[in-house]
């Protein structure tokens, strides 16, 4: 037998405590007119958003909020206690909040390497928790939060509110009924400014530089290394580090992602991906970002297959505007492409064109009461007072699938190589689709003036997963599933057994 040392034994006891703590939920079973008790988990730009939305809901009373960042914290408990009469209860600590047993639910807008176990930690504490897209930060781990709602009985929204969205569901359906024939493809648009005067710069230091005073690093850490900041700037940039974020195809791509496996009935995840793209137009200003800015990925969906495009730099070099699709002003979007027709959808809705351009049918905000979700939020609520998944409009599973593709593309993506344009164009081969997204990427970097021959592109291997076991099989297989699931730092561990 291996020695056990007193501080193994001691940190094994622990381990073992906090799992009975959190195996027996404590949710009290809900009236028709109880007040839902709801607490807050990171409270920045996102969550300080989740504590209008969700108090202003009737029968929801906020109660609590947390953030490792103490600044956050004290700003908005102070603020929502001038505007609403309330004193809020205060944590640094999610673990100390999920414990207190007169809340009911929580919410969490954590940056993405929090979210699996914020999600498993609540379930266990029996909470339900509205949590903010991308369902997870790696795949495995998305899957363990699909396990943890069922076990528990919870209620888990992901926060894709468009699928609250009264003229994407219509649109879909009229499509379905086939007023515009058979899916040909989705795609996906992520047409989002993050160049070098937007937040889209990881500024890099010639040091350490000193995590901010008000921030306990360790829980904001949690899962993710605790390396040494590296960067000028804490909050919001850690999406393109690879560490806690998925770049944009993993941020303001879900959304978008989740809309074209909506459009395309919701299948699970492609037997294929590839990805071509890279980080452009930003080494000049110092930028130490890790993750693409501008993308392209193939989802080998059938009949109808998915392309997604992620591009980070504007129209041209010089300019703030960005490009939009045929047109059409959908910049962040989906458009449906069918036999006798298309339909593009932004943020605002869209129309259904035919093959010529003409209009043939809205699917509009005024027609349809909205279609940015307005009642997504209410959705959540709804389903914890119901208790039934059938309620929700975007539950885990959901989220987790959508999650899915953007890391199936980030993995093709970082396990790519550098390559020509030749070289590229070959690989695409009559895949027309795609040859038509890269064609179109070529010319937006050449009017960025990209130099390709300084800054080539780097082409991903096409990876075949196995959707049954949401693990990659054959070629490249033993690489990319080393992708599947993240090296967890102590005690911030998502359990293999939930």
């Amino acid at each position: 037998m291996s020695k056990l040392t007193r501080r193994d034994f001691i940190r094994s006891s622990m381990a073992v405590g906090a799992g009975l703590a959190m195996a027996a939920p404590t949710a009290r079973v809900l009236g028709a007119n109880d007040d839902i008790r709801l607490g807050i988990i990171g409270v920045g730009g996102q969550g300080s958003g989740h504590m209008g939305y969700f108090s202003k809901i009737p029968g929801v009373r906020l109660v609590a909020i947390c953030d490792a960042d103490r600044n956050y914290v004290e700003t908005q408990a102070a603020k929502f206690e001038k505007d609403n009469g309330v004193k809020l209860q205060t944590y640094a600590d999610m673990r100390e909040l999920l414990d207190n047993k007169e809340i009911d639910a929580v919410t969490s807008a954590t940056p993405n390497h929090w979210h699996a176990l914020t999600t498993v930690w609540a379930c266990q504490a029996g909470k339900d928790i509205y949590i903010e897209k991308p369902a997870s930060h790696e795949i495995w781990e998305g899957r363990k939060m699909v396990e943890a709602a069922r076990k528990y009985n919870r209620i888990v929204q992901i926060g894709t509110q468009r699928r609250s969205s009264e003229a994407h569901k219509a649109a879909f359906e009229w499509i379905r009924e086939g007023h515009i024939g058979k899916i040909k493809w989705v795609r996906g648009f992520c047409y989002k400014g993050r160049g070098p005067n937007t937040n889209g710069i990881v500024y890099g230091t010639n040091g350490p530089k000193p995590v901010p005073a008000s921030v306990d690093y360790n829980l904001w850490c949690g899962p993710a290394e605790m390396v040494p900041l590296h960067r000028t700037q804490l909050h919001y940039i850690w999406h393109w580090v690879w560490n806690t974020g998925n770049g944009d195809i993993g941020n303001q791509g879900p959304h978008e992602m989740d809309i074209a496996r909506w459009a395309l009935g919701d299948p699970g995840l492609p037997t294929r991906v590839f990805s071509i793209g890279g980080r452009f137009g930003v080494s000049e200003v110092g930028d130490m970002g890790e993750t693409a800015n501008t993308q392209i990925a193939f989802f080998d969906y059938k009949p109808a297959p998915l392309i997604f495009e992620v591009r980070g730099l504007p129209t041209k070099k010089g300019v703030r505007g960005m490009d939009n699709y045929r047109r059409t002003g959908v910049d962040i979007g989906d458009c449906v492409q069918c036999e006798g027709g298309y339909l593009p959808m932004g943020e605002g809705g869209g129309w259904a064109f035919d093959n010529n351009g003409n209009k043939i049918k809205p699917f509009t905000g005024k027609e349809y009461g909205g279609v940015g979700g307005e009642g997504h939020h209410e959705n959540f609520i709804k389903a914890v007072r119901s208790r039934k998944r059938s309620d929700q409009n975007a539950d885990i599973e959901v989220g987790h699938l959508s999650a899915s593709l953007c890391h199936m593309a980030n993995t093709s993506h970082r396990l790519g190589k550098k390559a020509t344009v030749e070289e590229i164009k070959a690989a695409i081969g009559d895949n027309a689709e795609m040859m038509d997204s890269f064609d179109r990427m070529l010319e937006h970097l050449a009017a960025n003036e990209v130099d390709l021959a300084k800054e080539p592109i780097t082409l991903g291997p096409v990876l075949t997963m196995d959707p049954q076991t949401e693990r990659y099989i054959g070629e490249n297989s033993d690489l990319a599933n080393m992708f599947i699931k993240r090296n967890y730092r102590e005690p911030f561990v998502v359990p293999e057994r939930v």
